[in-house]
């Protein structure tokens, strides 16, 4: 496949899919077999690799670790509407929460709220913490509300990618 086969807005061909949803399952699938498995060179799956994460389309390699078995047991889903959306303190606001170790996620949203975050503590001591330094001393939060997962059901970054179909 050429250059010329590639998506118009991505510059991500049927190959380069086809890597990223292997490397989605598991990052450590050594090159050599994703090469067999799309049928390409091993070189050519590196150059492709390297590419994409120069492009930033791989953002990160990482170990995805269950929160249990490091007493991470507390999920917490948390709704919060800001006074102001603009300006400085908005901004502050927002690198605060993405700066957060207690955050795992962060989603600037429309609708009857700003921010939906996702937390993952120890205890609700923690939890209390973090609420005390992120929302009741910032005077641009207005209100929040949490939700504690009772159970995770579903966790993943996996995007639907399905190479056949382009």
């Amino acid at each position: 496949m050429t250059d010329r086969n590639r998506d118009d807005a991505s510059g991500l061909d049927g190959f380069d899919l086809a890597i990223l949803d292997i490397l989605q399952k598991d990052n450590k699938t050594p090159q050599r077999l994703i090469a067999e498995t799309i049928g390409l060179s091993a070189p050519a799956v590196q150059r492709r690799i390297k590419r994409m994460e120069e492009t930033g389309t791989i953002m990160a390699n990482v170990a995805i670790v269950n929160p249990s078995h490091v007493h991470h047991e507390i999920t917490i889903v948390v709704e919060v509407e800001m006074c102001s959306e603009f300006g400085e303190t908005h901004d502050a606001t927002r690198n605060a929460f993405a700066d957060a170790p207690e955050v795992q996620q962060c989603y600037y949203v429309t609708g009857e709220v700003d921010f939906i975050l996702l937390v993952v503590v120890q205890t609700m001591s923690d939890y209390e913490a973090m609420t005390r330094r992120l929302f009741f001393s910032n005077k641009n939060v207005k209100r929040f509300r949490s939700f504690v997962a009772m159970d995770r059901v579903k966790v993943g970054l996996n995007l639907e990618l399905n190479p056949k179909r382009r």
